[in-house]
């Protein structure tokens, strides 16, 4: 898998999330896909056993599909982070 990095901008507000029980730094405005990818998550979901990343980076294939607050087959792509959100990834095992 690629290495990901935030590229050089003017960022809004940082905000803090939990993402499976570590706390991760990242910026309003952004989608939870991005804030996890800068941190250097490699997987989201599995799909029989195989660890997946966002592909459509636009909501069709729900490979970057997590848990957030609770809330299952959430894309990551297209939700935007919220200070104290929870995030779980690895689900679709």
């Amino acid at each position: 898998m690629s290495e990901s990095k935030r590229l050089p901008r003017e960022r809004e507000q940082a905000v803090t999330v939990e993402v499976d029980g570590s706390p991760v730094v990242c910026f309003a405005g952004e989608t939870i896909a991005t804030a996890l990818l800068a941190d250097g998550v490699a997987k989201f979901a599995t799909r029989a056993g195989e660890p997946r990343q966002p592909l459509c980076n636009m909501g069709t294939c729900f490979d970057c599909s997590v848990v957030v607050d609770d809330r299952p087959l959430t894309r990551a792509c297209l939700t935007p982070v919220a200070d104290g959100m929870r995030i779980s990834t690895g689900q679709g095992d």
